[in-house]
């Protein structure tokens, strides 16, 4: 495993995280899920993604089960904040009161004293930003959060949470959490290089576009029975929009480039997330721990300009690159 650090902060993470979105607390049993933390804290990932609305809440739980006993200085914990976690008006958002509450829910849930990074899990447009941004630099002071970050914003909505932060003297966003793979680009052409230039580092989900890219989705062909697009409690409404043979037929045209740099697909997807220099971490989902040992092995690959070129030329037309599907529900909606 090889590390980086997250943007320009002094953190080190682990160049493929641990996340449990759509596994701890749902689709795979607790012992499992905890067999699987066990697996990455074996193969050197010290860097675990989370959020309070996953499983409603219980995913927080079980990670922070499966971390107990562990040496609290050697890993990094990511949550969020924003979904609804319960049916009350604010118990969703950005407002103080919600965020304020939720942290303290999470630090419960976690069985910890502190959150390495606690992001913004969309932008809401109801509460001011300054309230929000307010209540993050509060809990960095009170020493209850050390970074802060958001998920899935523009650029717009970026930079004017930065100037916010820089005229009010607040500390400043680390890390951006994105979707991005090969298939899912929209972050490249105006997030990137705005992140760039004001040190914020892509911690990057669904690298493999939900499992399409580990190339198991064939044209033409029914989804294997227990596969993430058969399941509807887990994912299967987002991995639809891949589910097109044009799609899956590119998938299988990228297998002898894998085969050419010796990697599988999945560990192809991760490889190319990471030859952008701006992705600090890759957040990687297992339901078994063969997996986790499988996928760390994208860690530290280099891809050359010939190989990136094939893989483009091979995806053609197909990945998504317009900014403008970066979007944010309205919780209370």
């Amino acid at each position: 495993m090889e590390y980086r650090r997250l943007g320009s902060s002094g953190m080190y993470v682990s160049e493929i995280s641990y996340g449990n979105w759509i596994t701890h607390g749902s689709q795979v049993e607790e012992e499992a899920a905890i067999k699987c933390v066990t697996a990455a804290l074996d193969v050197g990932i010290t860097t675990f993604d989370t959020a309070d609305v996953y499983a409603g809440t219980r995913a927080e739980v079980v990670l922070g089960k499966a971390l107990k006993g562990v040496k609290r200085e050697s890993y990094e914990l990511f949550t969020k904040v924003y979904w609804p976690t319960g049916e009350g008006r604010n118990d969703r958002g950005l407002s103080r009161k919600h965020i304020m509450e939720s942290v303290h829910a999470s630090l419960k849930r976690l069985n910890t004293d502190h959150i390495d990074l606690y992001q913004f899990h969309r932008f809401d447009f109801e509460t001011p930003l300054e309230e929000s941004l307010s209540a993050f630099d509060d809990l960095i002071r009170q020493g209850k959060v050390h970074y802060i970050g958001f998920s899935e914003w523009t650029s717009d909505q970026i930079s004017h949470a930065l100037s916010i932060q820089k005229q009010r003297g607040y500390n400043q966003f680390v890390s951006s959490q994105p979707q991005y793979s090969m298939l899912w680009r929209v972050i490249e052409s105006q997030v990137v290089p705005l992140c760039v230039q004001e040190g914020i580092g892509q911690i990057v989900w669904s690298p493999i576009a939900q499992g399409v890219l580990t190339g198991k989705y064939l044209p033409g062909k029914e989804a294997p029975a227990g596969s993430r697009a058969t399941d509807k409690k887990s994912g299967a409404g987002m991995i639809s929009g891949w589910m097109r043979d044009e799609v899956l037929e590119a998938v299988q045209q990228l297998r002898p480039i894998a085969d050419e740099v010796g990697l599988s697909l999945s560990q192809l997807a991760l490889a190319w997330a990471l030859q952008n220099q701006n992705v600090s971490s890759v957040i990687m989902g297992a339901t078994k721990p063969s997996q986790v040992k499988e996928n760390v092995k994208a860690s530290g690959v280099k891809l050359d300009a010939e190989i990136m070129y094939r893989i483009d030329v091979v995806l053609g037309d197909i990945p998504e690159r317009n900014p403008d599907k970066t979007v944010s529900p309205n919780p209370r909606a």
